[in-house]
Parts: structure tokens; C-alpha cells; sequence
């Protein structure tokens, strides 16, 4: 990794369905769907989501309004 590239900041899950008024059955099967970012897995029992995308999911939905 060179000094110019840089981690995506991640959300965990509490964070997520904090934001997203969505149950994980649900954001699950939305993302199989293609219709919300995939999760990113950061540990054996750790995932989060790319703080970026999910921020872009939103103001997507907020657009569509």
C-alpha cells in the first residue's frame, strides 16, 4: 500500500441498522438482491460496510423522493 492510497472507513453493524431502519434478514436479502452495498468481512466473526456506499445508498433513496 503507497502513501496515496487509503482505507475505506467502515460502519459495523449496530451503526448500520442505526441508520437503516431495516432488519439484517432484510438488509441481507437486499444485498443478494444487488439493492444495498455488500458487506465487507473484517474478521471471523466481524463485518462491516464501506461507510461511502452505504452514505451513497442514502442520499440515492433521499434523491429518488
Amino acid at each position: 500500500m503507497t502513501a496515496t492510497d487509503t482505507v475505506p472507513e467502515l460502519m459495523l453493524a449496530g451503526e448500520v441498522t442505526k441508520r437503516i431502519p431495516y432488519s439484517q434478514v432484510h438488509l441481507r436479502r437486499m444485498e443478494r438482491q444487488g439493492k444495498f452495498p455488500r458487506r465487507v468481512r473484517v474478521g471471523a466473526n466481524r463485518v462491516g460496510w464501506v461507510r461511502a456506499e452505504i452514505e451513497q445508498w442514502l442520499k440515492d433513496r433521499m434523491g429518488d423522493r
